[in-house]
C-alpha cells in the first residue's frame, strides 16, 4: 500500500473478511449513506453485505482488462472503501497519463467497482498501467473529505492490431464454483501465444453475493492472466439464478453494455449469445420472475440483423459463442427454444462453428442433416470431465483443439477456407 505522494508500488495486501463482501455501485454507497438510519431494513440488508477488511483500505482486487480494442482498453478493479479511482498509464514502461472514467461531466467517484476505459491508444502497442483509488472519508454538497491512496503494481497490456492476419483465444466453460480449476485450465496452454480468454457461461452455481464473483473468478483470472490479458464473458443457465444474479452485470464490461454481442478480431467474426435458463418460463423454482422466451426473441431479431452485415457476410470465418448448444443436449425447453429460434439463421447466414458448454460432456459433433456446421461442446466441472478449448485462425484456416485437464487432447476440428 502507498501513500498518496510516495513513488514506490505495492502488491495487493492480504485481505481478511469480518463480513460478507458489499453489493456494487450504487449499492455500496447507499449501505455507507443510509445503514445507520434506525428502523430502514435496506440499510440494514446492504449494511450486512458490506466488507469491512481489518487492513484498512485495500484493494479487494487486481485490476482486470476487458473491452480490447485496437484504441482502447478497459480496466477494472474493486475497492473495499468508497472512493476516486484513476488509471496512471503510457506507452512502453511509461505511466505518466492519468485517465478516469466522466459521464457526463461527473467523473465517477464515491463508489468501489471501478471502471476506466483508456482511449487513443495505438493499435499493436505494448503499455503500461497502475490503478489508483483515493478514500472519500466525507461526502458533502460543498465539502468533499478524502482519506488514504492505494496504488497497484504496475501491469502491461499490448492492444489489438488494426485488421490483424490472425486471432487465437481460450475458451473455458462450466467451472461451477470450482476456482482451482482457472489457473489448472489455463496451464494446459503453456506458452503458446493467445490474445484473450473467453469465459462460456456457468462460471458460478447461482449468484450469492461479491465475494462469490471475487473469490471465484476475478482474482483466479487476475492470478493466471488478466490483468495482462483480457477476458470476455457470457453468462450460463445457472448465473441467471440467486439474489445476487441482477448484480453480476456490474462487475463486466461487454459492447453496448449488453449481455449479447459480437465483435470481430482479424478473420473471425464472432457472435455471442445469452442463452438463458434450459426450463420454461413458468417454472415454479423462477416464481414468476424470469422472461428468457422473450429475451431470446429478441436476440434473435438483433442477430439476424448482425449477419445481414457486410462485416458478418465478408468474414473469412464466422463463429458463435453460446452456453447452452441447440442440438446435443437434451429436448428441455431452453435448448429446444433456441434451436427454434437460431438454426434456420445459422444454416441461412452460413454459420461455420458454433461453440457451447452446459452439457458437462466435452465432444465435437461434424455438420449433418440437422445442423451444417460443427458444433462444439467443452467438458463440466468435476476432474477428468474439465476442459480447455483453444482456437487459432489466420485468412485460410481455423483450427479449435479441445484439451482436457490432464493435458490429452479430446477434440479437434479445422476448417479450410
Amino acid at each position: 500500500m502507498k501513500k498518496e505522494m510516495e513513488k514506490e508500488t505495492t502488491g495487493i495486501p492480504r485481505r481478511d473478511f469480518l463480513g460478507n463482501i458489499s453489493k456494487a455501485g450504487i449499492l455500496g454507497t447507499l449501505a455507507a449513506l443510509g445503514a445507520s438510519v434506525p428502523g430502514s431494513s435496506a440499510a440494514a440488508v446492504l449494511q450486512s453485505l458490506t466488507a469491512e477488511p481489518a487492513e484498512g483500505h485495500v484493494f479487494l482486487t487486481k485490476p482486470y482488462l476487458q473491452l480490447p480494442n485496437p484504441d482502447s482498453m478497459t480496466i477494472r478493479w474493486i475497492t473495499n472503501k468508497l472512493c476516486y479511482s484513476w488509471v496512471e498509464y503510457g506507452e512502453g514502461d511509461n505511466t505518466h497519463t492519468k485517465a478516469h472514467h466522466v459521464i457526463e461531466g461527473l467523473v465517477d467517484a464515491h463508489n468501489r467497482i471501478n471502471k476506466v476505459t483508456l482511449s487513443g491508444l495505438k493499435p499493436g502497442t505494448k503499455y503500461s498501467y497502475k490503478v489508483c483509488s483515493k478514500e472519500i472519508v466525507d461526502f458533502q454538497p460543498y465539502a468533499l473529505k478524502y482519506g488514504e491512496t492505494i496504488s497497484s503494481e504496475t501491469y502491461t497490456f499490448t492492444t489489438p492490431e488494426e485488421n490483424p492476419d490472425t486471432v487465437s483465444w481460450l475458451i473455458m466453460n462450466d467451472i461451477h464454483d470450482r476456482p482451482l480449476s482457472i489457473p489448472h485450465l489455463m496451464k494446459l496452454n503453456g506458452s503458446d501465444h493467445y490474445d484473450y480468454v473467453f469465459y462460456n457461461g456457468d462460471i458460478f452455481d447461482y449468484q450469492t453475493d461479491e465475494k462469490q464473483i471475487i473469490d471465484h473468478m476475478l482474482n483466479p483470472s487476475t492470478e493466471a492472466f488478466a490483468s495482462t490479458r483480457p477476458f470476455l464473458y457470457v453468462r450460463g443457465n445457472h448465473e441467471t439464478r440467486g439474489k445476487f444474479r441482477g448484480e453480476l452485470k456490474n462487475y463486466f464490461s461487454s459492447k453496448d453494455d449488453k449481455g449479447f454481442f459480437a465483435y470481430q478480431w482479424g478473420p473471425v467474426f464472432n457472435l455471442v449469445l445469452d442463452t438463458g435458463e434450459d426450463k420454461p418460463d413458468d417454472a415454479p423454482v423462477y416464481a414468476g420472475i424470469v422472461d428468457f422466451d422473450g429475451y431470446r426473441r429478441e436476440q434473435a431479431k438483433w442477430a439476424e440483423e448482425v449477419m445481414r452485415s457486410a462485416a458478418f457476410k465478408t468474414a473469412k470465418f464466422r463463429v458463435v459463442m453460446m452456453h447452452i448448444p441447440h442440438f446435443h443436449s437434451g429436448d428441455w425447453h431452453g435448448p429446444m427454444h433456441c434451436r427454434e429460434l437460431y438454426a434456420p439463421l445459422f444454416a441461412k447466414y452460413k454459420v461455420d462453428m458454433v461453440i457451447s458448454g452446459h452439457t458437462h460432456k466435452y465432444g465435437v459433433w461434424p455438420p449433418s442433416a440437422e445442423h451444417p456446421y460443427p458444433i462444439i461442446i467443452g467438458g463440466g466441472p468435476k476432474d477428468g470431465s474439465r476442459t480447455l478449448t483453444k482456437v487459432t485462425a489466420n485468412k485460410k484456416t481455423l483450427n479449435l483443439t479441445m484439451l482436457k485437464d490432464d493435458g490429452t487432447e479430446v477434440g479437434k476440428y479445422t476448417i479450410n477456407r
